[in-house]
């Protein structure tokens, strides 16, 4: 069976690359200090052994390799002459001198790998504790930070954007842990009220008390019935668009303003629409579960005698604005949160909580956005904004 060989680390790789580089930089330089002194000798011990036979050098080309010269002028010269002597002490030199470097170099080849092992350890110490950091994660302890010191470089920026990212789980994790909170406290209610009504109610078989225990029964199913549809539009919202098609807004916005005329007039409110042809990309179905939201919730949340202003238009989109009770400009951003109500908003308690937050996700697969402003008389000024398709792109 054939043995895996354990990956090698980035560390060992580090060490590899920097140590080689390091022994492959000494080494050249070296070698290249060897050969300049080994021509400089051969040079010097030429022209001596010249001087010395008194024989002027020809006006010719030298051979191309000036050790060959020397070795031919010195066979020339009888034993235990000083050039004799001097080209054994160029031998001597040359042999020494190669010894050396053989020796420097294997001495440098141990330096380069501790110096590269030392310092690859350094450079990757903040890898390591950002490694250990993502190790003990878990959802009890999200809000640990790495909060890495040191000069603003790569590994700084990455530990960075890893707490960056801790923060943003942490959030969504917080964020999940209260809409199930909150899902299961809308469910449980509407529940409770049907067991009661079996158990208790249903105690006296009279023909009263069983048409009341069915309104009963009917009321909490409707309530759960608007909640998970509630809850599956919120899903298919936040998990975006399959496919885009061109989508008449301003049609949209009209069907939507006639749907709700009855329950306007059942409050008292008065709708006011300012409708433009506009033509998006997206999906009819959610557009039109947006539009019928804000509608919804600015019939809601007003007050008897009060207006709704519906306008669509290229420019700002479309806009629902309302009367009703003041609204505190540091509470509209809760408004657009899963099963948030607002006191000074809840005229009828029989919603859910998730008009706003699905219009929200409804725009956020759209890439549009929803910039809400309370009115100075009270109410709400909600403006969505989705990118308008050209003409010739519709047709």
């Amino acid at each position: 069976m054939r043995r895996l060989r354990p990956p090698a680390t980035v560390r060992v790789r580090l060490t590899a690359l920097y140590g080689g580089l390091f022994l492959a930089a000494t080494t050249a330089v070296l070698v290249t200090v060897n050969l300049l002194l080994k021509r400089v000798l051969d040079r010097k011990v030429m022209m001596y052994a010249i001087s010395v036979k008194n024989t002027p050098a020809q006006p010719c080309d030298p051979p191309p390799d000036p050790a060959l010269l020397v070795q031919r002028r010195l066979n020339e010269l009888p034993e235990g002459s000083p050039a004799r002597t001097a080209a054994t002490l160029r031998s001597s030199v040359l042999d020494y001198q190669w010894g050396v470097t053989l020796i420097a170099v294997a001495v440098l080849a141990c330096v380069a790998v501790f110096a590269g092992w030392w310092l690859a350890g350094r450079v990757l110490r903040p890898l390591h504790r950002i490694t250990a950091t993502a190790r003990r994660l878990s959802l009890a302890n999200l809000d640990e930070r790495i909060a890495l010191a040191g000069p603003r470089d790569e590994l700084k920026e990455l530990a960075d954007t890893f707490d960056a990212m801790l923060e943003r789980l942490e959030r969504a994790v917080e964020s999940q842990r209260r809409f199930v909170a909150n899902a299961s406290h809308e469910l449980r209610t509407p529940l409770a009220i049907q067991r009661a009504a079996i158990q208790i109610g249903l105690a006296d078989t009279s023909p009263e008390q069983v048409e009341r225990m069915r309104a009963e029964l009917l009321e909490a199913n409707r309530r759960t019935e608007r909640l998970i549809d509630g809850l599956l539009t919120l899903a298919r919202g936040e998990r975006g668009l399959d496919a885009r098609e061109p989508v008449r807004l301003d049609e949209i916005a009209e069907e939507a303003v006639a749907a709700s005329r009855p329950e306007a007039e059942r409050a008292g409110v008065m709708i006011r629409p300012v409708i433009e042809p506009l033509t998006v990309a997206g999906d009819a179905v959610l557009l039109t579960q947006l539009t019928t939201n804000l509608l919804h919730n600015a019939i809601r949340y007003n007050h008897e005698g009060g207006v709704v202003d519906v306008g669509v238009s290229p420019e700002r989109g479309l806009t629902v604005r309302n009367s009703g009770p003041a609204v505190p400009a540091a509470s509209v951003p809760e408004l657009f949160e899963p099963f948030r109500r607002l006191r000074t908003r809840t005229g009828r308690s029989d919603g859910a909580g998730l008009g706003l937050s699905i219009v929200a996700a409804i725009a956020h697969a759209h890439d549009a956005s929803v910039v809400a402003v309370p009115n100075p008389g009270g109410g709400l000024d909600v403006a969505v904004r989705l990118p308008a398709l050209l003409p010739a792109l519709v047709e």
